[in-house]
């Protein structure tokens, strides 16, 4: 079984670099992988991280639409309990009206911030209406598709809604997870289902086998389809591919113990501020799942790990960082783990 590659972007931003400059770098990343033949190019949903510029996945994917030709791009995902079902049906209806058949909206249910953000975005306090996630996913499913939705009133009568007003099709749904409930809740409705490896590596065999043994065949997916994130670096070099990778690593200690957040370090910051031990531990930790290395070894390592967890296809986060001296409307590290890997294939 041949493994096809895809890609999960951020749009990190690192010291030096402004939003602009990041959002830069990612098209000029999409449009790579698309020249490369990955699959798709999902954008992920983050609120008020200084590091982090991927806040409105369907803008991206909008501004991306016009850099690529092929390759299927969508959210990774969009974090529904954040909006109102139409408005997400309403942007990615047009999206699919604008990019047909090359639209996924992957969906989540985690808020994608902290309290404080929740609260804004709800204006309902601080903890978010995940406990109707499932309901809204189908409500999203029926807005978008071509017959569109029924609301039927208490007081007798029906209302027709359309997320568009005569769509020819509509994207495709995922869900994405990383725990029981999300893989249960695909395995019923009989969608596509993602495990977020790439942040919680914990879980990953119980959550695919809970979806491939309780999946319900749907009009759209007969069989169960599925596929796990990744955190990838690779370099010319197993040297140069782990200092690459220190400042995503870094930063994903500072997350996990609580420390203010900031702008991704570059390369150089890192090396002349050595971690504590906290943020050492946790470095090791996450390490151990991460791929990084040559291209040759670790794209052996990622078909390896696709078929250990019986998956035809890897979505990577190129977690590449970037050395001070490298300007900041460019990606080297990034778009040579691109490079590298399609090579490598």
């Amino acid at each position: 079984m041949t493994t096809a590659f895809s890609i999960l972007d951020l749009v990190p931003v690192r010291t030096g670099q402004t939003t602009a400059q990041a959002i830069a770098t990612s098209m000029t990343l999409a449009k790579a992988a698309d020249d490369l033949g990955f699959r798709r190019y999902w954008f992920a949903e983050h609120h008020n991280m200084p590091a982090v510029a991927s806040t409105s996945p369907p803008v991206l994917i909008a501004a991306a639409v016009t850099r690529t030709k092929r390759i299927r791009l969508g959210s990774g995902g969009v974090m529904l309990p954040n909006h109102a079902p139409l408005i997400v049906g309403e942007q990615f209806a047009a999206l699919e009206a604008i990019a047909p058949g090359r639209i996924d909206l992957g969906l989540g249910r985690a808020p994608g911030s902290d309290p404080v953000i929740t609260q804004l975005l709800h204006r309902s306090g601080t903890t978010s209406d995940a406990q109707q996630f499932p309901d809204h996913v189908q409500d999203l499913m029926q807005l978008m598709s071509p017959d569109g939705a029924t609301v039927r009133f208490t007081s007798g009568g029906t209302y027709d809604v359309h997320a568009t007003p005569d769509a020819a099709g509509s994207p495709e749904v995922w869900l994405l997870g990383s725990s029981d409930f999300s893989a249960k809740l695909a395995a019923q409705l009989g969608l596509p289902y993602v495990f977020a490896n790439h942040f919680a590596g914990d879980g990953v065999e119980r959550a695919m086998s809970l979806y491939r043994q309780e999946f319900q065949a749907s009009e759209r997916h007969p069989a169960p389809v599925s596929f796990l994130t990744a955190n990838v670096v690779i370099a010319p070099t197993q040297a140069e591919a782990e200092e690459r990778a220190l400042p995503q690593l870094r930063q994903f200690a500072r997350l996990r113990s609580n420390k203010p957040m900031r702008k991704l370090e570059t390369i150089d910051e890192v090396l002349a501020d050595p971690s504590d031990a906290l943020e050492d531990s946790l470095i090791q930790q996450n390490r151990q799942r991460w791929f990084v290395g040559e291209p040759a070894a670790v794209a052996d390592q990622l078909a390896s790990f696709a078929e250990q967890h019986g998956v035809d296809e890897v979505m990577i986060s190129p977690s590449a960082g970037a050395y001070a001296a490298e300007p900041a409307d460019e990606t080297p590290g990034r778009l040579a783990t691109l490079e590298l890997l399609a090579g490598a294939l």
